[in-house]
């Protein structure tokens, strides 16, 4: 289901543990992220009716979700706060070929790591979350960051043959697995 080559470490989830409050808050900024990734890719292809309603459903999601997010951290009296973010998306987003059509299959391709990532993490957070209200949560949100991913996928397809996405979504998850097994200092969903 998930293309990641690599599981998250034991790091992450001490990190986790010392750090929950920071990484519900970089989660409502990720949430703001993905729909905006969204939107970007609607402005880039907006010729491109199947992507722009999908992206459209995927931005009115992901702001749902940051609503969400918010009221979680609202219920734990936690302030929503500005935080530096990992370099994990800015690592991935360099590696985008600059020329199309490869460059549309490279952001979709990006963002649905992300999204696997994300609901990779989702469900070590539901599994070990210090709550059952915190669990519940992370569950709700589980299935949609996997259907964002496999619809990410399903719009590359769009773009360039099916053989050469899986190949080129073959290489960047080599690279993502990288850059999750150096992580970073920061606690964030995607550290």
């Amino acid at each position: 289901m998930l293309r990641l080559k690599s599981n998250s470490s034991q790091r992450w989830l001490s990190q986790v543990e010392s750090n929950l409050d920071e990484i519900l808050i970089d989660h409502a900024h990720c949430e703001r992220k993905a729909a905006s990734t969204a939107m970007g890719l609607m402005n880039s292809y907006a010729e491109r009716r199947e992507l722009c309603d999908e992206m459209a459903s995927i931005v009115i999601e992901e702001l749902e979700h940051y609503r969400m997010v918010l009221d979680v951290l609202d219920s734990r009296g936690i302030r929503f706060r500005q935080l530096r973010p990992s370099s994990y998306g800015s690592q991935l987003n360099a590696l985008i070929i600059r020329t199309e059509p490869q460059r549309a299959v490279d952001k979709l391709l990006v963002a649905s790591l992300i999204e696997a990532r994300s609901c990779e993490r989702f469900d070590l957070l539901r599994k070990h979350a210090p709550d059952k209200v915190l669990a519940d949560f992370y569950d709700s949100l589980f299935e949609s960051e996997a259907r964002h991913h496999a619809t990410y996928v399903r719009l590359a397809e769009e773009f360039a043959p099916r053989a050469e996405v899986q190949r080129r979504l073959n290489e960047l998850s080599e690279a993502e697995a990288k850059i999750i097994e150096v992580g970073s200092e920061l606690a964030r969903m995607h550290s």
